[in-house]
């Protein structure tokens, strides 16, 4: 396979086969430098074709909190008491940008994860 740019799924698929084929090439040999080289062409297609989005911002803050294997408990202080905490988790209150700013600095989440809209619990009607 030349090195070419990855327009398609085809070139996609071929250029994933000779980097796996080359995935233990020495680092400044031929081969070594064209597996750099297509995995960038590859992560640059993928990037356009394959977007990932980011993740919910309370699906973030649990994901952190079980990497360090933390509970619940470990965010009253960072977002607020006790209550505070878990009307966040419950989706009954958004983060606030008090709030952003210490789960950022306290669990090192991403500002851009946090800031992004949270999915509000829906509120029951009355009958």
């Amino acid at each position: 396979m030349h090195l070419k740019p990855i327009k398609n799924d085809a070139d996609h698929e071929a250029a994933l086969k000779e980097i796996e084929r080359l995935w233990h090439a020495k680092e400044g040999t031929a081969d070594g430098d064209r597996l750099e080289i297509l995995s960038t062409l590859v992560e640059a297609y993928e990037e356009a074709h394959f977007p990932v989005d980011m993740p919910d911002p309370i699906e973030a803050i649990k994901f952190r909190l079980e990497q360090q294997g933390a509970d619940k408990k470990a965010l009253i202080g960072i977002i607020g008491n006790r209550t505070r905490v878990y009307e966040v988790l419950r989706r009954d209150r958004a983060l606030s940008l008090t709030m952003i700013r210490q789960l950022n600095q306290a669990l090192k989440i991403p500002a851009e994860v946090l800031i992004r809209p949270v999915r509000m619990r829906k509120k029951k009607q009355a009958a």
